[in-house]
Parts: structure tokens; C-alpha cells; sequence
């Protein structure tokens, strides 16, 4: 995936607040804070809304709050889904691992692999192969982690709709960040990473 890019805030011709990098390697001093102590910040405060469970299904999804069955009735660009099947569809991951990190999803709400029938299982299994085609060529995807979490006890977010995980993977790709300090960093924002999914996608 493309490497993360420090964003410079103000405008051209604006002068950066006090503590914020002027250019590399160097840091203005914030008044009345001290001297500044080299570190960057990484700023992601869209994923409070993970963190507080905002918008997370109170019954689990098992009723008309199912988001599994609510995104295919929105636009791609607010669903975040890059494909679309007869059967099922693929849909970026809110919430990624890395990213790229698809959920193959049936239409129909089931919860149990079980309960697909031959012809979901065959478009599931379809989608699989094309994501990680896309995931390859879109981003030069090394390996994948592929899986589905069947019931809560067993880590499902949303566990009364079944959905697949397809989790690119790139050497080096975790470091002690989400070890130590419990934090992922994503280097690309989730609509820039739809838009070159969904142009690799295979036909």
C-alpha cells in the first residue's frame, strides 16, 4: 500500500501553530508547555467511534439494526462496497486490520456458513478469489488472511450475519504499535482505498 504521509497542517502562507513540525526535524516550541520532545502524533480520532462502540448494533445485528443488510441499499462511496454479486457482496472493513481489508457478505441474513445454499457458497467462495486478485494487483498484497468468526463466543462482531474476512498481508505490516500500545496504523483512508479496489476488481 502506499507509505503514510505526514499531513502539514495550515494553508500555504499560514503560520503553523506552536509544536507543530515547520520542517523536517524541527520543532517550534509551544509556549508554556516546555520544550518539544521529537515525538510525531498520530492523529486518528475517527476511530473513537470504535473504540466507544458508536453505531454498533445494540441487539448484535440480529434485527432490523443489521448493518450487513442496511449498506447494499446506499451509494458505493457510503457503503464502501467494491463489488457487487448476485448472491453476495464485498464491502472495505470500517474497521481494518490493514488496509484493503474486505468482508464477503451474502444479501440474505443468515449467521451460519451452514445455512448458505450451494449458490452462495459458490459466489462467496468466487469473491474470495477475486478479492485477493484485486488485493494484489491494487496494492501488491503478499499474503491474506482469511477467515470468518462464527458466533459472538468465537469473536464475531456482527454474528447474525455471516461475513468472511479477506485481510491482506505485507511483510513488515506489524510492529510493536498494535502490540504495545494497542494502535493500527492505516496509511490510506478508506475512500481512496475503495476506488483502487474497485477499479482492480476482476471481471
Amino acid at each position: 500500500m502506499p507509505s503514510a504521509v505526514t499531513p502539514q497542517p495550515g494553508q500555504p502562507g499560514e503560520a503553523l501553530p506552536a509544536g507543530v513540525p515547520a520542517a523536517a526535524g524541527e520543532l517550534i516550541e509551544q509556549d508554556g508547555v516546555g520544550p518539544p520532545d521529537g515525538l510525531q502524533r498520530l492523529w486518528m480520532p475517527h476511530r473513537m467511534v470504535y473504540l466507544t462502540g458508536e453505531g454498533k448494533p445494540a441487539g448484535g445485528g440480529d434485527g432490523e439494526d443489521c448493518p450487513f443488510c442496511r449498506v447494499p441499499g446506499l451509494p458505493d462511496d457510503e457503503s464502501l462496497i467494491v463489488a457487487r454479486g448476485t448472491l453476495v457482496y464485498a464491502v472495505l472493513n470500517l474497521y481494518p486490520y490493514n488496509s484493503g481489508h474486505l468482508l464477503i457478505c451474502p444479501y440474505r441474513h443468515v449467521a451460519d456458513y451452514t445455512e448458505l445454499d450451494d449458490k452462495e457458497t459458490a459466489e462467496l467462495a468466487d469473491f474470495t478469489k477475486r478479492s485477493m486478485i484485486a488485493l494484489r494487483t491494487a496494492s501488491g498484497a503478499q499474503g491474506f488472511n482469511i477467515g470468518m468468526n462464527m458466533g459472538s463466543v468465537a469473536g464475531a462482531g456482527i454474528a447474525a450475519h455471516l461475513h468472511q474476512h479477506v485481510v491482506p498481508r505485507w511483510g513488515g505490516d506489524a510492529n510493536f504499535m498494535p502490540i504495545i500500545g494497542r494502535t493500527k496504523v492505516l496509511p490510506q483512508l478508506l475512500a481512496d482505498t475503495l476506488e483502487l479496489l474497485a477499479a482492480a476488481w476482476p471481471s
